[in-house]
């Protein structure tokens, strides 16, 4: 983690004086002519974000959520701080810090969106003291969110109880995640939202659209099975599609011995769901996140019908904040 936390961009700064390097920093930046927020209110920072990279995260891994959480304060200007712990047989006793800060420019001068970024470094021995240096870190009476990437073990979360249970909402990847995870004992379950159900926005979207023109008893009459076909690298996303189908025929009052079947597809991208009914009628959605395109398909009394749309998973940015915000 040490790797990591050196290959991240910032400036080092003492532990103790990470507020007054901040300040430093945006004036700096202004001396030598670059965007720079020109007053506190300037920043206009929306939201506190932690981002906490667990010790499966490869050093490539970190760049790249940084670079993702950098595109997500274009959306909400914030102050991001990232964990990095180290491994628990470091020797390290103290913690490192840095500090980054960018500024995007918007169409007018008072468009400006600025976020800052604060980085520790912390060994197990220094554990104890990350609360107290955290509440230093964010700003008092913002929200705050938290995303917990690539853990070793999601069981080493119970040490991080005070983020567990004060962040407005805990941002998990279940396609990357410990398997555990879906059986750890959240404080907070409400507080949870799946990256990968936020990745799926546009899937469910297209599909609810176009079903909501129909009466739900008109979608549960003679349904016999329910397949979603899908890449082997969307079984994540083929997973909580299904839930979430399930969940909806349940709400419409689906019978309980409608059968429900997942299976993978050799096509890179595919993610498809038929609806089989008794009484003739069928829906198909079938997708290709490659290609990004989806043609639907349906007849429910009235004649075959087919449609052709654009369809894609949302960037990493965007699933983020919709998981941060929806």
């Amino acid at each position: 983690m040490t790797k990591i936390f050196d290959a991240l961009p910032g400036l080092e700064v003492p532990v103790g004086s990470i507020a007054k390097s901040l300040a430093g920093m945006w004036e700096d930046t202004a001396a030598k002519g670059g965007p720079a927020p020109a007053a506190d209110d300037v920043k206009a920072t929306q939201v506190n974000f932690v981002l906490h990279l667990g010790f499966n995260t490869t050093v490539e891994d970190a760049v790249r959520q940084f670079e993702t959480a950098v595109l997500f304060s274009k959306r909400a200007p914030c102050r991001v701080v990232v964990l990095c712990p180290l491994p628990i047989d470091d020797p390290s006793v103290e913690m490192q810090a840095k500090i980054y800060g960018e500024c995007h420019l918007g169409k007018t001068k008072g468009d400006t969106r600025c976020c800052e970024f604060v980085l520790l470094s912390y060994p197990f021995a220094a554990r104890q003291y990350l609360e107290s240096q955290l509440s230093v870190c964010l700003i008092t009476d913002l929200p705050l969110y938290y995303w917990v990437h690539r853990f070793a073990s999601i069981h080493r979360l119970n040490d991080y109880q005070h983020l567990l249970r004060r962040s407005e909402r805990i941002l998990i990847d279940t396609a990357i995640a410990d398997p555990e995870i879906f059986n750890f004992k959240w404080p907070r379950p409400e507080a949870v939202h799946d990256l990968v159900y936020a990745r799926l926005l546009p899937v469910r979207q297209s599909i609810g659209q176009l079903l909501s023109g129909y009466e739900p008893a008109v979608l549960i009459e003679g349904l016999r099975a329910v397949t979603l076909t899908h890449a082997q690298k969307l079984s994540a996303e083929a997973r909580v599609l299904m839930a979430w189908t399930r969940e909806r025929f349940a709400a419409s009052g689906a019978l309980a011995n409608v059968a429900y079947t997942t299976k993978p597809d050799r096509d890179d991208g595919a993610l498809k769901l038929d609806f089989e009914y008794a009484n003739g009628h069928f829906f198909q959605w079938h997708g290709d996140t490659v290609k990004k395109n989806a043609i639907i398909a349906v007849d429910f009394g009235g004649g075959r019908s087919e449609l052709h749309i654009a369809v894609s998973l949302l960037t990493r940015d965007a699933a983020l904040s919709d998981a941060t915000f929806f």
